[in-house]
C-alpha cells in the first residue's frame, strides 16, 4: 500500500478530507541537481497542497493527523487507463485512416479523434466508478499527537 501523511480539514459520514503536501522524491535522487524536476523543488514549485477524499471507519477530528494509503495495483491500473488507453485510439485511427489510404492530413485528423476518443473513454469510465469504496484511498491510521507532521 501506497502510503501519504496528511490532516484532515473536512470530515463526512464515512470519508475525511485529508490535506496532503505533494513532493517529489528528488531529496533521495542521486541526479537532483542535473533535472527540471529537482530544479522546480528546490524553487519551491513541487511543494503544492492536495486534497483528497478518504475513507474512514475512525473517529477523527478536524486538525487531526493521518495516513491515507492506496492499493499499489490500484496505481498501476488507474496509470495505465489514464495514459495508455488514449494513445491506443490515437495509434488504432490512426492506422485505420492509414488502411482507408487517406492522405496525410486526414491520418492525422483520424489520430487525433481517436485521442480524444479514449480520452472520453476514460472519462466515462472514470465516471461510473468514482463512487466504487474499492477503488477509493482509506485512512490506514491516526498519527499519535506527538509524532512530528509537516503539512
Amino acid at each position: 500500500m501506497i502510503e501519504e501523511q496528511g490532516r484532515v480539514v473536512a470530515i463526512e459520514p464515512g470519508a475525511v478530507w485529508v490535506e496532503t503536501l505533494r513532493r517529489s522524491t528528488c531529496s533521495s535522487c542521486s541526479v537532483k541537481a542535473g533535472c527540471g524536476q529537482g530544479v522546480l523543488e528546490t524553487l519551491g514549485v513541487g511543494g503544492r497542497r492536495a486534497h483528497v477524499r478518504a475513507l474512514c471507519d475512525l473517529q477523527l477530528n478536524i486538525g487531526d493527523a493521518v495516513v491515507i494509503g492506496v492499493r499499489e495495483e490500484l496505481l498501476v491500473r488507474g496509470s495505465l487507463l489514464v495514459y495508455l488507453v488514449p494513445l491506443l485510439g490515437l495509434f488504432a485511427a490512426a492506422v485505420l485512416a492509414e488502411q482507408l489510404a487517406l492522405g496525410e492530413p486526414l491520418v492525422i485528423l483520424f489520430a487525433l479523434l481517436g485521442l480524444i476518443a479514449g480520452w472520453l473513454g476514460v472519462r466515462w469510465r472514470s465516471g461510473r466508478t468514482a463512487d466504487d469504496p474499492a477503488l477509493q484511498p482509506v485512512v490506514v491510521r491516526a498519527v499519535l499527537a506527538g509524532s512530528a507532521l509537516v503539512v
